[in-house]
């Protein structure tokens, strides 16, 4: 096990590089602000938080085509017939040096996903609000589609409430694939911060979302995404914890057609791309 920790002001934390650069404790004044799980962890979906990286959410049955090439992407088991997340979830992670508490990076080869990359993930520490930074750097000659998002799981008991608007919701087709936008209440609305075992089991993908607020009893998290990841995947299965995912894009975006075929312009070769979470912690 790969475990690297600090304390920094009223925050303590740990990361695991050799688990896909997950954020394993994030607590504030000894308060869990993720989900913390106590013993040893061996898998990634145990952990606090994860990137998603070099894409974000499902590929419709792992494939899409991009600059007339058909790109098949590995499926795991669990998860078919789609492809999920990415690769750096899966991946060793380095440290590096940098000024934030924790600089974790990984190099991907080209292969089944046909580009070569590198990703950097950063944690730092503000007074009461805890930064995370994703980045991607496209390694090859040709331009690569993308996308990214990060994968936080907020405790959530009887009384924990979660609050954000939105202008609508990707409703899902019978392979939990995007089919419409509609709106946030067909599916379940979050706007008045109802509890969250008020809610259905909620998979689905929020649009143009603002700052979402989790209130605890004893504390309130803001969880403020930077502009340009306006998607909120909200994972809510009614098992002590939910998940509001900031991402920049909606799932299966590269099977899309038309004007949203891309949620933004493809990474030209040797530039980067990057997108933040903060986590503003207020108490009584």
């Amino acid at each position: 096990m790969n475990r690297v920790e600090g304390v920094d002001g009223d925050w303590s934390w740990a990361v695991r590089p050799d688990l896909g650069a997950s954020i394993v404790r994030l607590d504030w004044r000894d308060k869990p602000i993720l989900r913390r799980i106590e013993g040893q962890i061996s898998s990634v979906l145990d952990t606090g938080c994860f990137p998603l990286v070099p894409f974000a959410n499902r590929v419709g049955n792992g494939r899409f085509e991009f600059d007339g090439q058909v790109v098949h992407l590995p499926v795991l088991e669990a998860f078919t017939p789609h492809a999920l997340h990415g690769d750096g979830w899966l991946a060793q992670w380095e440290t590096a040096e940098g000024p934030a508490a924790s600089t974790l990076v990984y190099a991907h080869d080209a292969g089944a996903w046909p580009w070569a990359y590198r990703a950097r993930q950063t944690l730092a520490f503000y007074g009461d609000e805890a930064v995370v930074t994703l980045g991607l750097q496209n390694l090859s000659d040709r331009p690569m589609p993308w996308g990214l998002g990060l994968h936080p799981y907020f405790p959530a008991g009887p009384h924990t409430r979660l609050a954000f608007e939105a202008r609508g919701v990707w409703e899902n087709n019978e392979q939990g694939l995007p089919l419409r936008v509609s709106p946030a209440a067909s599916v379940f609305d979050w706007a008045s911060g109802p509890r969250v075992v008020e809610a259905p089991l909620i998979d689905h993908c929020y649009v143009g979302c603002g700052p979402a607020r989790l209130i605890q009893p004893d504390l309130e998290v803001e969880i403020r995404p930077s502009a340009n990841a306006g998607w909120g995947q909200v994972f809510a299965p009614g098992r002590g914890f939910v998940c509001f995912e900031p991402v920049t894009q909606r799932p299966d975006v590269f099977n899309a057609r038309g004007e949203e075929q891309l949620s933004s312009v493809p990474i030209a070769p040797g530039a980067w791309r990057s997108m933040t979470m903060s986590l503003r912690v207020s108490a009584d």
